[in-house]
């Protein structure tokens, strides 16, 4: 198992690794719409799933993958009436289609309005 980190997403803002690297895959930690250089969350669903894409081809980047290798995606919004808007963002980014859950969840770090997770091929 082997650690990923880079400075082009935002650090851990807990005891974990932005991403881990086991068995040809990596997997990644949860991304919010924080720009890793201010550290300020975006405002605003659109905002911060950009963000939050930018964020997680950084870190999929630094483990040697991409959005492109991604097999499946766990998706987190605060609110489901942000799907549409969320999903049209999301769209760009994943054009190979993973595998993806999306669950609408009481409260996310940071009062953050969406967090995407993703598990991708090396």
């Amino acid at each position: 198992m082997k650690q990923v980190s880079t400075a082009n997403a935002p650090a851990a803002i807990g005891p974990y690794s932005q991403a881990v690297i086991s068995g040809g895959l990596v997997f990644t930690s949860g991304q919010l719409g924080i720009d890793p250089e201010t550290g300020v969350l975006a405002e605003g669903i659109e905002a911060q799933t950009e963000q939050i894409m930018k964020n997680l081809s950084a870190v999929l980047s630094a483990a040697g993958s991409s959005p492109e290798k991604a097999v499946k995606t766990v998706c987190f919004l605060a609110d489901m009436g942000d799907f549409a808007a969320f999903n049209e963002i999301y769209g760009k980014t994943f054009t190979s289609l993973p595998a993806r859950s999306c669950v609408a969840v009481k409260t996310l770090p940071k009062g953050a309005l969406a967090e995407v997770e993703v598990i991708a091929e090396i």
